[in-house]
This record gives structure tokens, sequence and C-alpha cells, in this order.
């Protein structure tokens, strides 16, 4: 499973983008899902640890754009299985999760609709609907990656 994350729109705090899956735009036939991440402050996969660190503010900063394994792991934090992003450099505990607005981010993707400027709404619900795709491709053994870019 592929999943992309087109970074479409970049502003002063926050970035969405458009989710597609295997090539094709994700969402349930009525509402396409987007992603809200934090600003996307140019960081990328091919940069050094050092460059990451020296442009990142943390819990305000967009992962860099590159390729990641995806695996669901028990996160701590929300006190449940979600998707991990595997070896984000300069950043740890990358997870898609619902949100609604960059301050609920800290570098992770947040699936919704982008029907408000800056935010996400029917978070929870895109979530599951991404969520449950990931659980069938981990399910048949399929690798699940996500491209950022």
């Amino acid at each position: 499973m592929r999943i992309r994350i087109d970074r479409a729109w970049c502003k002063s705090s926050y970035t969405i983008s458009r989710v597609f899956i295997n090539g094709v735009r994700f969402g349930d036939g009525k509402k396409w899902c987007s992603m809200l991440e934090d600003k996307d402050r140019g960081l990328t996969q091919s940069m050094t640890v050092e460059e990451i660190r020296k442009l990142k503010v943390p819990g305000q900063t967009a992962i860099p754009r590159g390729i990641y394994e995806v695996k669901i792991t028990y996160s701590p934090k929300f006190r449940r299985m979600l998707p991990l992003l595997v070896d984000v450099k300069g950043f740890s505990g990358i997870r898609i999760h619902p949100g609604n607005s960059a301050n609920d981010s800290e570098g992770c993707p947040l699936p919704g609709v982008n029907d408000i400027v800056g935010h996400v709404t029917s978070s929870t619900y895109c979530f599951n609907l991404l969520f449950a795709r990931i659980q069938e491709a981990e399910k048949s053994g399929e690798k699940i990656m996500i491209e950022i870019g």
C-alpha cells in the first residue's frame, strides 16, 4: 500500500495536503480527506539530523519530505494502536491520528476534511477510514509506505 501526502498549501503556521492511496484520491465518495500538518520548513529526508535540528521548531514543524514505512504499534500517549511512521529523521513518535488544528499535531499528520481555513473537521471519521485501509493492508502482509511530497 502506498499513501501519498501531497503538500498543496503551505502556510505560515500549517500545511494542508491532498491524500492518495495507490494513486487514487482518498475519501468516502462524498468528501475528500486531507492531511493537516505543522508548518513545512523545507525539511527533506536527505538532510542530516544536524541540518534538520537547525530548521526545526519543536512542536511546530512538519516532518521532512520523503518516504517512510508505516507500522501499526501501541502508542503510550494515546493508549491505543495507531499508525507509526518509522525512522523519521530528527523526529520521534510520529503517528497518524485525529486532530483539528496544527496545535494538535507536534509533527504528526492529522486526517480530516479541509473545510475551515487552517483546520480540518471530521478528523475521527477520516482517520477511521484511513486506519481501516492500513489495517487491511497490514493484515494481508502488504508493506505500507507513506510518501510525503
